[in-house]
């Protein structure tokens, strides 16, 4: 029974919802104003809305997976593959999490406004190019750029429940920008990485492998300086998307909010250039590790941004959140914490 419990939780990445599905609260957050009321029902759907959206993808994506998942020591024991959890069993579990969130956007969120409809048009849109990236992104390299707004319009969805205007502010976009960005570089440059092992084994077309990412036969990992160029293009595009509002807003922003981010900038920076020097292949869980360090680091980014609006109370418990979340489901993994952060 407890290892059966094992596999559900590795086939649902348990541990990491917490930080994944926030990108509706965050669009939700965006549009509210300095002396608006948080309502704390609606953010709770809202994180139950990421959560189906995280486990949907996820399994899905396992599903769709199965036989090139076989070809990798990383991912030959998912629980799809070994058989401990049966196909069947995940196709039910996505239907449960379509059902679910439909359920709630219309039992709970409903208003007959034009935003309200604009949101689910922007689910079906998610729903709808998650999953052919899921079955057939592997045979084009630029399908992640398109993929990343599957995760991505969850920040306007979040905004349009809550707001009654249809045109929303930079603000909210910045914020989209930033989740947008973080998908395309953990899909493409982290995961390019990670599976350059396996991945041309199964013919698969990414653009790691277009770029020229490559695994010798002993075993030295290969990334071309375009490859690098283009990832660290991505990070740098993302700082400049966080200083926006200190330019172009009139939002009391305090000295050290400039510093302490300008200070996680340069360390995302930084770590992104040492995950792009590994030499070796034997030294992944020094690439998984530096790739969950940035995705930490990149997730304080939108909190300490909405300081101004929703306070220091409530940008503590946002970033608290996800970390709690990771240490009390980890343990329901069967692995140590803090062992992969990716």
């Amino acid at each position: 029974m407890t290892k059966l419990l094992f596999e559900y939780t590795k086939l649902l990445r348990l541990p990491g919802l917490g930080g994944l599905s926030l990108a509706p609260i965050f669009g939700a957050l965006s549009v509210y104003g300095l002396d608006d009321i948080i309502n704390l029902k609606i953010l709770t759907l809202l994180l139950v809305l990421g959560i189906f959206k995280s486990i949907f993808g996820f399994v899905q994506n396992d599903y769709a997976d199965i036989e090139l998942d076989k070809l990798s020591e990383e991912t030959k024991t998912r629980p799809l593959v070994t058989g401990t959890i049966s196909k069947k069993i995940a196709v039910i579990i996505c239907l449960i999490c379509l059902i679910g969130t439909f359920f709630i956007v219309f039992a709970f969120l409903y208003k007959n406004e034009i935003n309200f409809y604009i949101a689910v048009i922007l689910i079906l849109l998610s729903l709808f190019i998650g999953s052919i990236y899921n079955y057939f992104g592997k045979k084009f390299s630029t399908s992640a750029f398109i993929a990343a707004l599957a995760d991505a319009f969850y920040v306007l969805i979040g905004a349009y429940l809550v707001s009654s205007i249809i045109e929303l502010s930079i603000f909210t976009w910045i914020i989209f920008g930033l989740v947008y960005t973080q998908f395309l570089f953990m899909t493409i440059i982290a995961g390019g990485v990670k599976d350059a092992d396996h991945d041309y084994l199964y013919n698969v077309k990414n653009f790691a492998i277009k770029c020229g990412v490559k695994i010798t036969k002993d075993r030295k990992l290969i990334i071309p300086l375009i490859f690098k160029i283009f990832a660290m293009s991505i990070r740098i595009f993302s700082g400049f998307l966080v200083f926006i509002p200190f330019i172009f807003f009139n939002i009391d922003y305090e000295l050290w909010y400039i510093i302490l981010l300008a200070f996680f900038v340069i360390i995302v920076l930084i770590l992104s250039a040492l995950m792009l020097n590994v030499k070796s292949f034997e030294k992944m869980d020094e690439v998984t590790k530096l790739a969950g360090l940035q995705g930490i680091l990149r997730f304080c980014f939108v909190p300490l941004l909405l300081i101004p609006i929703i306070g220091y109370v409530y940008v503590i418990l946002l970033i608290l959140f996800p970390i709690i979340w990771y240490i009390i489901f980890t343990p329901f993994t069967g692995k140590k914490l803090f062992k992969n952060l990716m």
